[in-house]
């Protein structure tokens, strides 16, 4: 299991419900096709998961 997740923002969150734009904002994407470095644990991969309609994501 990789340490870190490469979490990129693919789809935009305009129309999605507003706990989902949260989730992205708190994961730290702002803009479209822009990357973070996260943490590979359980919270990440919990938001990851709820929004994995919208992000790609990539072990590092």
């Amino acid at each position: 299991m990789a340490d870190k997740l490469k979490v990129t923002l693919v789809k935009s969150p305009i129309g999605a419900i507003p706990k989902h734009k949260k989730t992205i904002e708190a994961l730290g994407l702002k803009k479209l096709n822009k990357s973070v470095e996260l943490p590979n644990n359980k919270a990440v991969q919990g938001m990851v998961f709820q929004v994995k309609h919208l992000v790609k994501v990539e072990e590092i």
